[in-house]
């Protein structure tokens, strides 16, 4: 009898922690469940070339802790092979000029640099290049100061050539030295394409601060054909930013595609997806610091989009003229696009630089407010 009352004790003593062990991971789920349910899910879409990873390295060095003295290094070989591949674009495209164009002389290079050219075309078509050094960026540099590839660059348009161009062939030296460490600049004008899934969790008002909302936010890489593959994943999240590089209205994309077409054509897929019936559009009219130059140089309307654009004025005013129809364009796209069960959901457009970190700031703090004031609409508080 005493033996029995013993192996009960024990039993009851082994239950009991055994269940406080259950009820404390139960615990810990509810706790994650809650917890989870107050994180605003962000994705960032947008075509090639438009900036979204830009922003999402914005935010991280805004609201996160940014980029520690590793997260840099390992920048060095990308802004290397950026620059490789920049310059292999130019002298390629200065010798398909020199063929083709009618005035084809202003193409040609020196014997000098043509062999230089030559040099540096095959390092840009190898999978691994070399880590830059003073020589071969003094040899860069003088490729790029030739008359025939400054010519050529203010054709980069219809070849493709990056917009970290200017900025990486201006500061050769300084990326080419022994002991070099990219700067934060140097890293938000690196390009690297996204592959896979990146994410980063943070808040507008900072960490230490209750009040404001926390977001987790996506960055997706992959092929236009591989978007069916992905996209449903992604139901329920609070927001779409979708990035649209405003600038590229004159740029060709692969198989001679206008890429301010390209994005148009993303946009209205995305609007149209089921799973973003009850999410918020927030689109971001990037790229606007080489809007604001190109515009008044090149015509609105070559983009087959913008047809019917007339110029009304110069200088800022018809810089705020031709962003106004940019944006109109997209407004009309967005309810075209948008089924009648679906007009309540928050659409906003914000004028962004990428690259303009205090910009980048003020629009994710308006962001923040947007989608705080719909959660408390939702929960019947406003």
């Amino acid at each position: 009898m005493g033996l029995l009352c013993s192996k009960n004790r024990h039993y009851t003593e082994a239950d009991a922690e055994e269940n406080s062990q259950a009820a404390e991971i139960e615990r810990r789920i509810e706790q994650e469940t809650k917890a989870e349910k107050h994180i605003q899910k962000l994705l960032v879409l947008g075509a090639g070339e438009s900036g979204k990873s830009t922003i999402f390295k914005q935010i991280k060095l805004l609201f996160q802790t940014g980029f520690d003295d590793a997260e840099l290094r390992s920048y060095i070989s990308v802004i290397h092979a950026n620059i490789y591949q920049t310059i292999k674009i130019l002298y390629d495209g200065s010798k398909e000029f020199a063929q083709n164009d009618a005035d084809s002389s202003k193409y040609v290079l020196s014997s000098e640099n043509k062999v230089i050219g030559e040099k540096l075309s095959e390092i840009g078509s190898q999978l691994d290049y070399p880590c830059l050094n003073r020589e071969l960026a003094h040899e860069i540099e003088t490729l790029w100061k030739d008359s025939a590839i400054q010519e050529t660059y203010v054709r980069g348009n219809e070849l493709q050539v990056p917009d970290c161009a200017h900025y990486f062939m201006e500061n050769l030296q300084r990326l080419s030295d022994a002991n070099y460490i990219p700067t934060k600049e140097d890293v938000l004008y690196a390009r690297v394409r996204t592959t896979g899934v990146v994410e980063i969790q943070f808040s507008p008002v900072g960490k230490n601060k209750k009040s404001g909302e926390v977001y987790r936010l996506f960055d997706v890489g992959g092929q236009r054909n591989e978007r069916r593959k992905w996209i449903h994943l992604f139901e329920g999240v609070t927001a779409v930013i979708f990035c649209a590089a405003i600038s590229d209205y004159d740029q060709i994309e692969d198989e001679q595609k206008n890429r301010m077409m390209e994005s148009k054509e993303l946009f209205d897929w995305v609007l149209k997806q089921p799973c973003f019936e009850k999410t918020s559009f927030m689109l971001f009219l990037n790229k606007f610091d080489i809007f604001e130059t190109k515009v008044l140089k090149v015509p609105l309307n070559v983009c087959e989009w913008f047809k019917d654009y007339q110029p009304v004025s110069t200088g800022k005013q018809e810089i705020e003229h031709a962003y106004e129809f940019v944006k109109k364009k997209f407004e009309e796209l967005y309810f075209q696009s948008t089924a009648p069960d679906r007009v309540d959901r928050v659409f906003k457009i914000y004028r962004t630089t990428a690259l303009d970190q205090k910009l980048v700031k003020k629009t994710f703090k308006l962001v923040d407010e947007t989608l705080r004031r719909r959660n408390l609409f939702e929960a019947g508080l406003l």
